[in-house]
């Protein structure tokens, strides 16, 4: 914004006297114009690391996380940073696959089933006693009906085959 206002009156009044006025130094006018030609080496160097963190990882199946990726581009030759890494995988929207553990879906709604009627209008609060009974049923089998007791000092497996 302040670099095109200095390129409309900068034949009429100079650049230095503008930018004295907008209170902005003149060297940062001319870096900007100087980045509109060719960008800066922090980029030219972003876009050809870019590129090859991308290769990196897809050879590595999409699996590497930043430490695996950087490790990988130290060991190919490449001069970068860890945090550097994990800045452009940012900018690239790539990501490793993550350990932590997924959510598990363990039941399967069937679409076409009736549901029960919702006669509370999930309202679960009752004023007296007796008024409002909910209750849900589940199934739950033991893993070949073992039990197991936890006592003070002992444990004790009960088994029933």
């Amino acid at each position: 914004m302040i670099v095109g206002f200095v390129d409309e009156h900068r034949d009429e009044l100079g650049v230095e006297p503008i930018c004295r006025a907008l209170q902005v130094a003149p060297s940062t006018y001319y870096a900007a114009k100087g980045r509109e030609v060719a960008p800066s080496t922090h980029a030219a160097r972003d876009a050809v690391m870019m590129q090859v963190l991308m290769v990196l990882w897809v050879a590595n199946r999409k699996v590497y996380g930043a430490h695996k990726l950087w490790k990988a581009a130290r060991q190919a030759g490449h001069e970068i940073g860890r945090d550097q890494v994990a800045r452009l995988m940012r900018d690239l929207g790539i990501e490793g696959i993550s350990r932590r553990r997924k959510k598990v879906f363990t039941t399967v709604a069937y679409p076409d089933a009736t549901r029960a009627p919702d006669l509370v209008n999930r309202n679960f609060t009752a004023t007296a006693p007796n008024q409002l009974w909910v209750t849900d049923l589940e199934r739950h089998e033991a893993f070949l009906n073992r039990a197991v007791v936890k006592g003070h000092r002992l444990r004790v497996v009960a088994a029933a085959w």
